[in-house]
């Protein structure tokens, strides 16, 4: 593989990743089952307080209720998963941690260990754990300067009208199988 473009491969987070997931809004997932005809997913990310970085070789981040559970699905199916941050400054770079996950469900024993590390948000389905296998720092020429960026607030405040019951449902209609048919948040039998 020629090493133009690729400015470091490592194992393991340094000073200057850890500087850039800490000055991100905004961050992405990726995840895909095992089956060819499956379908890959990638998911937007982010909110405060959500994300943390355990140690140079494990992050971890909330898994908030949202439109779908694809991500909760493949990683229950196969663990592979790849977060991207986009630098939308002056400064060029494309941050990639591939890793394996764990999902750990609400009131899992894991779950509970790794709560208390974030910031206290409604709808939390779980939380997923992630062991660093590769991290790639790559140019970002491509991608737009955007120092306008802010966060939303669009969740939280669509939570609160949800309510607990309205909440359940909703989990319960939209969030127990991926567009596959893979388990992820549906009670196993």
């Amino acid at each position: 593989m020629s090493k133009e473009g690729v400015k470091a491969l490592m194992d393991s987070l340094t000073e200057r990743e850890i500087r850039q997931i800490e000055s991100s809004l905004i961050y992405f997932t990726a995840s895909a089952p095992l089956e060819a005809t499956g379908h890959v997913n990638v998911s937007p990310k982010g909110m405060k307080d959500t994300f943390v970085i355990i140690d140079s070789k494990t992050v971890a981040y909330l898994d908030l209720t949202g439109s779908g559970a694809e991500t909760a699905a493949h990683v229950t199916q196969n663990g592979r998963i790849t977060l991207m941050w986009c630098s939308f400054d002056e400064k060029p770079n494309i941050l990639r941690l591939f890793g394996t996950a764990q999902l750990h469900r609400e009131g899992s024993e894991e779950f509970v260990r790794l709560l208390p590390l974030f910031g206290k948000h409604l709808g939390c389905r779980g939380i997923f754990e992630v062991k660093i296998e590769r991290v790639s720092n790559t140019c970002g020429f491509g991608v737009p300067v955007a120092p306008q960026m802010i966060e939303r607030e669009d969740l939280d405040e669509w939570l609160v009208k949800k309510g607990e019951t309205g909440l359940a449902e909703y989990q319960a209609r939209k969030n127990a199988y991926s567009i596959d048919g893979l388990r992820a948040y549906a009670v196993q039998q």
